[in-house]
């Protein structure tokens, strides 16, 4: 990989916060279903993002990236800063870089912040197709397991959404990488909940869930969790 210009990455960052400041993004529609966001560095940067400090991520991100231009996960994070604020546009910008010039590691988190972004905005075919892109950069890892669960759920493919988390689970003894999630919406995170917890037989728990997220704002998660509380 040839190094990152310094004037090159400026003008991407630049590129990224004008389009973040250009005016209002699309509103999430009705088939809209949001997975995950995932998070490639694992620095103060990303610490806040998950933590729901996303201005405070985003200095320090931007801050990683002055003193290494060529950190691509921090560039994902960043491009993952703006996702979680609903700026897919500045985003895409900056996420698309990270898939042109990353890392196999970074490409597949950057193809799975790309997949969140379309089924964000309603575009569950697209989604699909990222996520399976980064499925086959390295299918050990399980990342892209738990999102393609999620959106299989969402899609009321349930036999596919558990064998996805059961994969998801095998790659990911002790929970580490569903842990290093942030969530651009509540749902999100209660959605994956839910699955977790029913795959565990913690049923107290998965009903909890299920009943928070049939109240959301997104009608293919209501859908999904309203399947499972009659048990499908």
């Amino acid at each position: 990989m040839q190094p990152f210009p310094r004037p090159l990455l400026a003008s991407i960052l630049l590129c990224a916060a004008l389009a973040a400041c250009g005016g209002a993004e699309p509103r999430p529609s009705e088939e809209s279903a949001p997975l995950a966001v995932t998070l490639g560095s694992s620095g103060p940067g990303a610490e806040r993002l998950r933590s729901g400090d996303v201005s405070g991520g985003r200095t320090a991100l931007e801050a990683d990236l002055s003193v290494d231009p060529d950190r691509l996960a921090s560039l994902n994070d960043l491009g993952a800063s703006y996702l979680l604020e609903g700026h897919g546009e500045a985003a895409h910008r900056l996420l698309d870089e990270v898939v042109a010039r990353g890392t196999p590691r970074e490409q597949q988190a950057a193809l799975l912040n790309l997949g969140e972004m379309y089924a964000i905005q309603g575009y569950q075919e697209a989604a699909q197709a990222y996520l399976e892109t980064a499925r086959a950069v390295d299918r050990a890892r399980p990342e892209p397991w738990y999102a393609l669960a999620l959106l299989a759920d969402a899609r009321g493919d349930l036999s596919g959404a558990r064998a996805g988390l059961r994969t998801a689970f095998h790659l990911d003894e002790g929970g580490a990488a569903r842990a290093a999630f942030a969530y651009a919406y509540p749902e999100e995170r209660a959605h994956l909940e839910a699955l977790v917890a029913e795959q565990v037989g913690d049923r107290a728990t998965a009903t909890a869930r299920w009943r928070e997220l049939s109240q959301g704002r997104f009608a293919p998660l209501s859908v999904a969790a309203e399947r499972h509380l009659s048990g499908e």
